[in-house]
């Protein structure tokens, strides 16, 4: 089995594909297999992978546009590597990333998932600003404790076993929160989830980004992702500390978004 697949779906991300597709390959480890999930893209995307002739690249695509969740579902389906790390098609991983996260796991058998800080970039490739909540909250502890709170984790930072990838997988109703909503299922299930305190990855915050652009009110998108996840936990039966806090939560988020509806 390969030690490592890395999934990254794409949909009309021409424009920053090539450099988002060469920091994987210029990877310090190098053995992964890289799949490409282009989900029915209209742009240049094609060509651009065109392009690219390594031997770890497997390039699918989607008949038409079916939508990222599906993207990374059928990625994790194809993937042969014992843990899935993921990458978006506009990013940029730095090329230590894989090596310091693979060097970690193999001091650290018991960890679930590792993530890695982020520095934040915009369409250009200037900063972009600080994501606090990646910054600040780092540990096991922390982010157990944060996530009833809110998302702290990058989702193309992170690297999961596969076998629990194949597991829990991301959830339709969770459209531009399964990132988030699998971080909590995972958590309430007893999963470890820590982070790696170093910006291996440029994260890019443009227009057209799913996890900056679609937040018109935030306190509703988070109580709507919680009450989500809670239904699942009391759908198979898990009741715990951090279920508790999070449906606690989910109810003060929906508090703050009527109090933001009235004075906005």
């Amino acid at each position: 089995m390969l030690p490592l697949s890395v999934v990254m779906p794409v949909y009309n991300t021409a424009p920053w594909l090539a450099a988002a597709v060469q920091s994987i390959l210029d990877q310090s480890f190098g053995d992964f297999e890289f799949l490409i999930i282009n989900d029915g893209s209209t742009d240049q995307t094609l060509e651009v992978l065109g392009s690219f002739s390594d031997p770890r690249i497997r390039l699918v695509n989607n008949d038409g546009n079916r939508g990222v969740i599906y993207s990374l579902n059928r990625g994790i389906d194809l993937a042969q590597g014992a843990w899935i790390a993921r990458m978006d098609g506009d990013d940029i991983s730095l090329p230590d990333r894989f090596s310091k996260q693979m060097d970690y796991l193999r001091l650290h058998p018991e960890v679930d998932l590792l993530a890695t800080r982020v520095k934040l970039i915009d369409q250009d490739g200037y900063d972009a600003g600080v994501w606090r909540d990646d910054k600040e909250v780092i540990d096991e502890k922390q982010i157990l404790g944060h996530l009833p709170l809110n998302n702290c984790i990058a989702h193309p930072s992170v690297m999961v076993r596969a076998e629990l990838m194949r597991s829990f997988r991301y959830r339709a109703e969770q459209l531009h929160s399964e990132d988030y909503d699998l971080w909590m299922r995972l958590a309430a299930s007893g999963k470890i989830l820590v982070k790696l305190d170093e910006e291996l990855v440029l994260h890019r915050i443009h227009r057209g980004s799913v996890t900056r652009g679609s937040q018109q009110n935030v306190f509703r998108k988070l109580a709507d992702a919680k009450k989500k996840f809670v239904d699942w936990a009391e759908e198979n039966g898990i009741h715990n500390e951090f279920i508790r806090i999070t449906k606690a939560q989910a109810r003060w988020d929906v508090i703050r978004a009527r109090i933001k509806s009235i004075v906005s």
